[in-house]
């Protein structure tokens, strides 16, 4: 068997510079990877935390709605949630007098009624400044001459 080995004089290193570019292309694909992983975890944290606020706005509705605290004589701005002692609570809610229609007098059997409008002004609030603001309008019926 005759085996021929080249002389090491005419070896220049071709498979090393080959190898070492390959390892780089590698290297920045990885790397590439890498940071679109990171960025698109970012991105479902953003979502996450909008997400909350926008449930967080949703619960100051909810909640300002349910407290029944509607007024049409003293303060035309009724505050539910909002701590003064935490600069961000999580929703903050205010419900706002806005008009009376005029009384309904006719056969109706309540007699004569009114129809009073309020506003809800809800801010919800999360991490990373995720913040969502909702405004929810609705009626209530009382006696013409007020609630």
């Amino acid at each position: 068997m005759n085996l021929h080995i080249a002389p090491s004089g005419r070896q220049h290193g071709a498979a090393l510079v080959v190898g070492l570019i390959l390892l780089l292309v590698l290297t920045l694909l990885a790397v590439s990877g890498m940071s679109t992983a990171t960025f698109e975890l970012t991105m479902a944290g953003n979502t996450q935390y909008s997400q909350n606020a926008f449930q967080n706005a949703e619960t100051g509705i909810e909640v300002a709605l349910q407290s029944g605290n509607y007024n049409t004589f003293s303060s035309p701005r009724i505050p539910v949630g909002c701590d003064p002692a935490n600069p961000a609570p999580p929703y903050c809610a205010e419900t706002v007098y806005q008009t009376t229609t005029a009384p309904f007098d006719g056969a109706y059997s309540i007699g004569s009624f009114s129809a009073y409008h309020f506003d809800i002004d809800s801010a919800g609030r999360a991490e990373r400044d995720a913040a969502s603001n909702h405004t929810q309008g609705f009626y209530v019926v009382g006696p013409a001459g007020g609630p």
